[in-house]
Parts: structure tokens; C-alpha cells; sequence
């Protein structure tokens, strides 16, 4: 409810209804914003710039965002202070990660320059924080094997297609029907990131899987032309021009939805595909039934596929293309992964003769009995603070020192017993100090 007010109210500016030419300057390319509110304008102007739903998605929550932290401030009345003010409280309050520190700096831009057509010289000066190198996490096959052995129906289908594939989580949930050839053994990922298509191979040990799933999807499919329930969703107006398209069997989602679901854009009942929501609950609950203590995710399972292949001896540059990079560079990211795997360097560790165990809680060795006539500073536990004299009741001077103790180690003249090591060593070995002698 609050939500609603705050879309209908507070983000009307008042300004909207009269035209000074300040506030309205638009960048040449693009045309004037028929909306009035300013989320209404955030999101078409999104939309006529082709952005991803995601990427809408984004955008809107921190523009919203933006706008509470400044008290319903309408931004065309704030600027750098208050764009930095926001962004500062993300990183210092909230200890964001530099990529949501990133895309909430982009989406104030996207608001500044494209919605309110403001282009000015502090937007220039505003720093993008860098963005360090991470390793990916990968599982190796034995892992895999265990983690697909858990999973177990469609999710357990959908999990083998993206391991066996190296697609991304948002591929494999758009895949349509006539994007398998199951006689060509070829996989078609369309508009996949950056809005490109290529294609992969189609294991063989999944096609029965496939069919499998396919069947199941058919019959939602009947379900729903029986219900006369509207067709799928089509990208670029294709439904305007195939307008029957939407309904036929070869645009059916592979992995559809068991529920109906509401269009975000258009608010009409049709047929979505899977959530990705319901299969990372499943993937995460996967990891935890097959003793997998990484912290894994879907995307995981693509990083396990592009190094596994690599170590198979295949070429970077295939890797590269099955993947859909655009620079190798980034595919050579699982190179460095296979280094850390001990697969180009040996340890110096590992060239020593066996020594024995040290691990925790293991017996620690006994300390060997030193030369004869050699004294030790060794002692052994006392009660904190008592002085131990010599065995043999001499005045302690050096040319007098005992051969032996009661114990069989040779002891310093004078020593203070001590609960904690005074030069160095483990906890309870009482290294003596010594005390004045005379």
C-alpha cells in the first residue's frame, strides 16, 4: 500500500506540468517520455532502450531506493551531493559488494541521463569502484556425480542439462521446444547474454531424459489449449507478427511452470517457465544432502563444465565458443583454476621424505634427552611461581651444577616455574629464567 502511494504521490514532481527547458532537456537520440511518474518514466525509457526485464527490475528498485533515503525528494531536485551521500551510506552502512555498489551507481546514471535528460560534468567525476578477480567455484566429478545423484525429477533433468551443456541458469530455464535436434545431437541457446545466439552439444546420455521432460511439457501444453489459457511469452512483438505462434507446441517451454503466472509487463495469464527461484532452493538443499560443503550454486555447475573440459585436453578456443564468451580472456579465468589444482606446479612440500602427523590433537613427541653433561633449560611443570634448587643442595653456581634431576633431565641452577613459556615455545613447556646466582 505504501509502495503504491509512493508510485502516485511522491514521485509526481511538480515541476512535470510546466515546461521551463530545464528540466526537460533530452539527449538528441531519444524521443520525449509520454509518462508522468517517474517510475512509469524509468521504466519506459528502459524498455525503448531494449533492456532486459532484469535490468528494469534493477533500475526501478534503486531509483526507489534513492528517492526514500533522500525523503521522497524528487531527484531532479538533488544531484552529485546527494547522488554521493547514497552511494556512501551503501558502502559504509551497508557494506555492499562492489558489483551492487556498481550497478546502483549505473542505474542513478541511467536515471540522470536518460530519464531526466540531465548530462552534466559531476557524472564524469564520479569513481566506479574496481571490481577484483575472483576463482570460481568448482565442483570437482566426484562431487558432481554425488550432486546430481541428489536431484532428482525435472530439477534433477534441468541440473544434468546445465552441467552437460555449460549453459547459464536463465539459457536453460528460456529454452524452447524447437530448439532441440535431437538428430543432430545440438543444442540452440537463443539470446543468450549480450543478446546472442550459439549452439552446444546435446549429451547423449540426456536425450532419453529429454524426452522424458518433453512429454511432461506436452502435457501441460494440451492442458492449456484445452483451458484456453493466452500462449507463452514472445520477445520483439513477435506475437503481433505470428500471432498463432504464441500458442503452437514448437515456442512450448521445455521446463514450463506447473502454476499459471501473471505477465509482469502486460498482466495477462499464461504459462511461464520455471522459476529459477524453486530449482537454487533445490540445488542449495542438494548441496547439503550430498555432503558438498563448498558454497556452490547453479552457476557453479558451468564452471565445473568449462574446467572439466579443459582438463579433457580440449582447446581453449572451443571452451571459449560452447561458453559464449566474447574474449578469451575471460575464459582463460578456468586455466588459472586448473593452476591452483596442482596441475602445473609441485609443492616443494611434497619433494621431502614422509614426516610424521601434526595434526590437531595428535600427541606432541617427546623431547629427546640432551647430551651428557650438557645442561637443559627444559624444566618440568611446577606450581607458578615456586623456585626449584639444585638436587643436591649446592649453592647454585655454575661450576657446580647437578648431573641429574629427580626426573633424569639436568636442570639450571635457579629457575622460576612458569605456567606459560618465557623465551618462546608451546604452552606448559617452562622454559626456565634464571635468577641471580650467589
Amino acid at each position: 500500500m505504501f509502495i503504491q502511494f509512493f508510485l502516485t504521490a511522491a514521485m509526481t514532481h511538480p515541476s512535470d506540468s510546466v515546461d521551463d527547458g530545464s528540466s526537460n532537456f533530452l539527449l538528441p537520440d531519444l524521443p520525449p517520455l509520454l509518462s508522468e511518474r517517474l517510475i512509469d518514466q524509468v521504466r519506459e525509457r528502459a524498455r525503448y532502450l531494449h533492456y532486459s526485464i532484469r535490468t528494469e527490475q534493477a533500475y526501478v528498485h534503486w531509483v526507489v531506493s534513492y528517492v526514500r533515503f533522500h525523503r521522497h525528494r524528487h531527484p531532479a531536485d538533488m544531484g552529485r551531493d546527494e547522488v554521493v551521500a547514497f552511494l556512501t551510506w551503501l558502502s559504509n552502512e551497508r557494506s555492499v559488494a562492489v558489483n551492487t555498489h556498481r550497478q546502483a551507481l549505473s542505474s542513478l546514471l541511467f536515471l540522470y541521463k536518460q530519464v531526466l535528460g540531465q548530462d552534466l560534468p559531476w557524472m564524469l567525476e564520479l569513481s566506479r569502484p574496481k571490481t577484483a578477480r575472483r576463482l570460481p567455484v568448482v565442483l570437482n566429478q566426484d562431487e558432481v556425480a554425488r550432486l546430481l545423484a541428489v536431484l532428482t525429477g525435472v530439477h534433477g533433468v534441468f541440473a544434468r542439462m546445465l552441467y552437460g551443456t555449460g549453459m547459464r541458469l536463465m539459457e536453460g530455464l528460456r529454452l524452447r521446444v524447437k530448439d532441440l535436434d535431437f538428430a543432430h545431437r545440438t543444442l540452440i541457446i537463443r539470446q543468450g547474454k549480450g543478446g546472442k545466439d550459439r549452439a552446444v552439444m546435446l549429451p547423449l546420455s540426456l536425450m532419453s531424459d529429454l524426452g522424458l521432460q518433453l512429454d511432461y511439457a506436452r502435457t501441460l501444453w494440451l492442458q492449456d489449449r484445452a483451458q484456453g489459457i493466452s500462449g507463452v511469452f514472445l520477445p520483439n512483438a513477435l506475437e503481433r507478427k505470428f500471432p498463432r505462434a504464441p500458442a503452437s507446441w514448437a515456442w512450448f517451454w521445455v521446463f514450463p511452470e506447473g502454476q499459471l503466472s501473471v505477465d509482469p509487463r502486460t498482466g495477462e495469464v499464461r504459462r511461464h517457465h520455471m522459476f529459477d527461484q524453486g530449482f537454487q532452493r533445490a540445488f542449495k538443499k542438494a548441496l547439503k544432502l550430498a555432503g558438498i560443503d563448498k558454497p556452490a550454486t547453479p552457476h557453479t555447475l558451468r564452471h565445473s563444465f568449462a574446467t572439466h573440459l579443459l582438463q579433457s585436453g580440449y582447446d581453449i578456443r572451443t571452451v571459449q565458443d560452447l561458453l559464449g564468451h566474447a574474449d578469451v580472456s575471460t575464459t582463460m579465468i578456468y586455466t588459472h583454476v586448473l593452476k591452483v589444482g596442482g596441475g602445473a606446479v609441485r609443492s616443494p612440500l611434497d619433494q621431502l621424505s614422509p614426516l610424521p602427523s601434526v595434526a590437531a590433537g595428535a600427541p606432541a613427541r617427546p623431547i629427546p634427552p640432551p647430551a651428557a653433561g650438557k645442561p637443559s633449560r627444559v624444566s618440568t611443570p611446577q606450581e607458578p611461581g615456586s623456585i626449584v634448587r639444585p638436587a643436591n643442595g649446592s649453592s647454585g653456581h655454575r661450576d657446580n651444577l647437578p648431573s641429574s634431576a629427580e626426573d633424569g633431565h639436568p636442570r639450571a641452577p635457579w629457575h622460576v616455574a612458569s605456567p606459560q613459556p618465557v623465551y618462546g615455545g608451546a604452552p606448559g613447556m617452562g622454559f626456565a629464567a634464571r635468577g641471580s646466582c650467589g
